[in-house]
């Protein structure tokens, strides 16, 4: 899947979550909602990667699992933070549960509760 199609894929996601906005950031965008990021699409190798909030004592479980695809992000990883390395065999179901649990933990409650 050429990079494009991993970004509007992606941006897809995100912006399908209630209140949430793209803003342009130096390396890439950020998707918010009000004006709390809950994902990152940054350049990772040769592909792109989504950084995302994951819930407290899980982030170490994942990289573990497969240290070729997630890593800890530099200075997000620091706030409970993986990365996600997307290319073309990325499982986007997968994507857009990393993405929906992000948006639960960083949104206001009265919108956390309207997304599954």
């Amino acid at each position: 899947m050429p990079l494009l199609a991993i970004d509007a894929r992606l941006r897809a996601i995100c912006l399908a979550l209630p209140e949430a906005h793209e803003e342009p950031m130096r390396r890439g965008p950020s998707y918010r909602v009000g004006d709390k990021i809950f994902a990152l699409e940054r350049p990772w190798s040769d592909w792109l990667a989504l950084w995302c909030k994951v819930p407290q004592g899980t982030r170490e479980i994942i990289i573990d699992a497969e240290p070729a695809r997630f890593f800890i992000p530099p200075y997000f990883g620091a706030k409970g933070w993986i990365g996600v390395g997307l290319d073309e065999a990325a499982d986007w179901r997968e994507v857009e549960a990393f993405v929906r649990r992000s948006y639960r933990l960083v949104a206001p409650k009265r919108l956390a509760r309207l997304v599954a």
